[in-house]
């Protein structure tokens, strides 16, 4: 009989941004609503003829936004990233969020488009971001055998918002900022186990990222790899993508249905 790959796990933490939730169509939705509802109004009209000019080239088509988006989401891999405990000063992601749409905006010429309180509002999308498919599905079933717990660089409360607006049913919030780190950071990860009254073999790190799971290998945690849409950072085929497939735990190829699989693999859920 084989050896269940994630025997002796008592918790699973997830990362969320990309492995729990499509961040990149529910911003790109976000900034094309956001700069429509914008021609639409009856401020529109008050704006600098080069500023009207320059809105509607970047949306007509929506050839833009998708490029906006994901620059957005690299600003916040480079600020993380970057992030030295002890040393940086404390900045929330909810904070980043809103200086780095301020710095993106002048960057594509839309500087002056929104208002303070229309950049506020937009930068807050973050916080309703569409699941996948299977994540409600497969976390709450998870989580009647084992716990689930957010582990994520976004704040405590964008955290709470997403397990809210996504029914996603996490039993347990915690997140980078309960530590003043952000991962990759060993206090991220040390910190979670911790807080989860666990020893590190108890808890397995999901994610779509092996950088991530390669930090919390690093820690003695356990590792499940679900693969999502464009969301890799190692290059596929590259030798520490290959590398990877050795350390580890659980690997769910992107068509095997996310969480649901892995639940089968924890024989939570019996196979279809």
């Amino acid at each position: 009989m084989s050896v269940q790959p994630l025997s002796g796990v008592r918790a699973l933490t997830f990362d969320v941004f990309g492995t729990v939730v499509d961040w990149r169509s529910s911003i790109v939705d976000a900034l094309t609503q956001a700069a429509e509802r914008k021609l639409a109004s009856p401020d529109f009209s008050t704006l600098p003829e080069h500023l009207q000019s320059r809105l509607r080239a970047v949306t007509e088509g929506n050839r833009e936004w998708p490029a906006f988006a994901q620059d957005w989401r690299k600003s916040y891999g480079r600020f993380t990233r970057g992030f030295v405990p002890g040393e940086t000063a404390w900045k929330d992601i909810d904070t980043h969020h809103r200086d780095s749409l301020v710095e993106l905006l002048e960057r594509y010429r839309l500087g002056g488009v929104f208002s303070a309180d229309e950049i506020e509002e937009l930068s807050k999308k973050w916080h309703f971001l569409t699941p996948w498919p299977d994540s409600a599905e497969g976390i709450r079933a998870l989580g009647e055998v084992v716990v689930t717990a957010t582990l994520s660089n976004g704040n405590r409360s964008l955290l709470n918002d997403l397990n809210e607006f996504g029914g996603l049913g996490f039993r347990k919030i915690i997140s980078a900022e309960d530590f003043k780190a952000y991962k990759p950071s060993e206090k991220v990860y040390r910190g979670a186990v911790e807080a989860l009254g666990l020893e590190p073999g108890e808890v397995a790190m999901v994610a779509a990222h092996l950088g991530d799971l390669k930090a919390a290998q690093g820690c003695g945690l356990r590792t499940v790899y679900v693969e999502r849409n464009r969301e890799e950072d190692w290059v596929v085929g590259s030798q520490e993508y290959e590398d990877a497939k050795g350390w580890v735990d659980v690997w769910v190829r992107e068509e095997e249905e996310g969480f649901v699989e892995v639940a089968r693999q924890m024989a939570i859920i019996k196979p279809s």
